[in-house]
């Protein structure tokens, strides 16, 4: 789907409201605020679901590269995305019920290649080049909520992407080695397990 992204007005995500999910806090102590990313949502409609487009410049928060905020979906929502150009290594976390995470696991994806979000899992997007954009598109219902308040109180995922590699996020208990997962070629035709919540 070709979209013109010049005659849209996106939703920018700036350092500050990110403030509370940066891993580099002495980084951040003098970091000036810029914008980290665009979110072009709603750019298309179809079947009772919502097209978005969000695009990342390449960029480094302190040593981790730059991220979106996190967030879980409320109840059993899923989502997709697929890389329209660059790569993202998309960070899915799953909480047990003893509030510590149970999973989590890294999918590489380049252009072309999709991914799902399971139910009940968080999910963070970072783009790992140091010269690339990284633009995705996503589907989702448009009753999904989200939350992004347990990553803004841990200061970010449980794992960090940075120039030395993947580092555990100390604030956490009792996290689970991070494994990794291939993406998909593509995404399914028929979308429709997007609209249950």
């Amino acid at each position: 789907m070709d979209v013109d992204l010049t005659k849209l007005i996106p939703d920018i995500r700036k350092l500050s409201d990110m403030r509370e999910v940066i891993f580099d806090r002495g980084w951040l102590k003098n970091a000036f605020d810029v914008d980290l990313y665009y979110m072009y949502r709603g750019v298309e409609s179809k079947n009772e679901l919502r097209y978005d487009i969000t695009v990342i410049p390449p960029a480094f928060l302190g040593s981790e590269f730059v991220k979106t905020k996190g967030h879980y979906h409320l109840e059993n929502w899923q989502e997709t995305y697929t890389v329209l150009k660059g790569t993202a290594i998309f960070l899915m976390q799953k909480l047990g019920e003893d509030g510590n995470i149970f999973d989590a696991y890294a999918v590489k994806t380049e252009r072309g290649e999709s991914i799902i979000i399971p139910p009940k899992y968080g999910h963070v997007t970072i783009n790992p080049s140091e010269t690339e954009e990284l633009k995705m598109a996503n589907w989702v219902s448009p009753d999904c909520k989200v939350d992004y308040s347990p990553y803004e109180k841990k200061q970010g995922a449980c794992y960090c992407y940075t120039k030395q590699g993947w580092l555990r996020n100390e604030n956490y208990k009792n996290v689970p080695d991070l494994r990794f997962e291939k993406p998909l070629k593509s995404l399914p035709e028929n979308l429709d397990f997007l609209k249950q919540g």
